[in-house]
């Protein structure tokens, strides 16, 4: 029987992704395991497995297509044995079914499979879940949307274009699955300026008084409140002055969480200087006696930002109840600590999870935060190494920044702000002396570290760091 390859779903909040490319074409044989596709989600590009054989009998959804909603029809496959022609035209069909609103849709794991993270496709057989895909007649593409008076397919980053540009989408030819209107056939339409919505009756126009000022439009999908319009902001400027840059899915999703986490976590900030001289004596001496590969590079080599992960999570385990997170009406509090990592890369930044930091060698965790960082910049992490932790680290010491606060990645309840090393004079023993000093700043969820726990993580911290020994016991 025909099998309908779906949109799967790659983390829990996934609602749609790019189908960035199609790694067989149609006529390959499918074996269970095979990767079909790679696809792109707000923050990873992920390979994508096949978890039943057969032959690919047709490509539905091309690559390259852009916000492709989680179980929308993208492939058909011919079971073993069947006729590859016939499952190309039949497979996309489904038997009727009276319509069912998508919140009464009934949840089975025999037809499909879209466990989150999990890397696999999500599938249905059309003897099994007929309302599971969203079937073109034939198993292709769907005729564009009538424009009078019927229902107008379109993606909710679309219809946002359309509303900002004044674009009538009822005009708009689709070019997405099923003739689905994408963002990128809006443009095209105002570029040609042929689908301008008609303007408001001369009868309503007269109802607004004049000197009314514009209402300022809903929240764009960055997640900033409402304010100004993009017409509002570009009147600001000279047209020849910038140029735009449209959003991708990962500024999307920063824009928003940290909006979100301004607006809904109570942040409070500790600040701290630490005494580095007893660290980065340690630190020369196990890089120095780090041993070889077979190819004679060192097994390891520290950084001062492995330490500060290592004490981070040592902190975390010596104050049990700042090793935990907001849940609405309960907080969860951990048994080991998870301390995630700021990685930048171009556009953006991913922070990777160091699960239990407090358990591991500092050479473990160094090598582990290469290998995350490369793999960072590739956007080839998994979404269940960069969901999730207690706290994170920010270091922009490297930068040469002494000092400054960061905002907390929800759902976790702190953030380590780490500055710059520097020399700087300080007092000991009544004496002025030199010392290298590091500033870390911690930013606090309220509803989770009151002032006093707070201090207290962030003392046990300086006292890692300024006691270094600690960590190798």
């Amino acid at each position: 029987m025909p099998i309908n390859v779906l949109m799967p779903a790659l983390s829990p909040t996934m609602e749609k992704g790019n189908l960035a490319k199609w790694l067989k074409k149609e006529g390959d044989a499918i074996k269970s395991g095979d990767v079909l596709a790679e696809i792109e989600t707000d923050k990873a590009t992920m390979e994508v497995e096949a978890i039943d054989e057969g032959v690919l009998a047709k490509i539905v959804v091309p690559e390259g297509t852009a916000d492709v909603p989680v179980n929308d029809l993208i492939a058909i496959i011919a079971g073993e044995g069947e006729d590859v022609s016939a499952a190309a035209a039949g497979g996309g069909a489904a038997p009727k079914a009276e319509a069912k609103p998508a919140a009464e849709a009934p949840k089975s794991d025999a037809g499909q499979n879209t466990t989150p993270g999990d890397g696999h496709m999500s599938y249905a057989r059309v003897n099994e879940a007929p309302d599971a895909a969203k079937p073109a007649a034939g198993g292709g593409q769907a005729a564009a949307p009538a424009s009078s008076g019927g229902r107008v397919f379109a993606s909710p980053l679309a219809r946002r274009i359309a509303k900002q540009e004044g674009v009538d989408l009822a005009a708009v030819q689709g070019s997405g699955p099923h003739g689905r209107i994408i963002a990128r056939d809006v443009q095209e339409a105002k570029a040609s300026g042929a689908t301008k919505a008609a303007p408001a009756p001369a009868h309503q126009a007269a109802e607004t008084p004049k000197a009314a000022a514009p209402a300022p439009k809903a929240a764009p999908a960055g997640g900033a409140p409402a304010g100004l319009s993009l017409d509002q902001v570009r009147g600001f400027y000279q047209k020849d002055a910038y140029e735009e840059v449209p959003l991708d899915g990962m500024r999307k999703t920063i824009a928003k969480r940290l909006t979100e986490a301004m607006q809904v976590a109570p942040h409070f900030y500790l600040t701290v200087d630490c005494e580095l001289d007893a660290l980065m004596k340690l630190r020369e001496t196990l890089n120095g006696s780090a041993g070889k590969d077979r190819d004679g590079k060192p097994l390891f080599k520290l950084s001062v930002n492995d330490f500060v992960i290592k004490a981070m999570g040592l902190a975390l385990t010596r104050v049990p109840a700042a090793n935990a997170v907001w849940a609405e009406d309960r907080i969860l509090r951990f048994k080991h600590a998870e301390v995630g990592v700021a990685v930048a890369i171009d556009g953006g930044l991913f922070t990777p999870v160091i699960r239990r930091a407090d358990e591991k060698t500092l050479s473990a965790i160094s090598n582990e935060m290469k290998d995350f960082a490369a793999r960072a910049r590739a956007k080839k992490l998994k979404p269940e190494e960069y969901q999730g932790g207690v706290t994170s680290v920010s270091n922009l010491g490297m930068f040469g920044i002494k000092h400054f606060t960061a905002v907390i990645n929800p759902p976790q309840s702190s953030i380590l702000a780490v500055g710059a090393g520097e020399k700087r004079v300080v007092v000991k023993d009544g004496q002025p002396t030199v010392a290298q000093v590091m500033t870390c700043t911690l930013s606090c969820d309220h509803r989770v570290l009151d002032g006093a726990l707070g201090a207290e993580l962030v003392s046990a911290f300086k006292g890692l760091i300024e006691n270094p020994m600690g960590m190798l016991v």
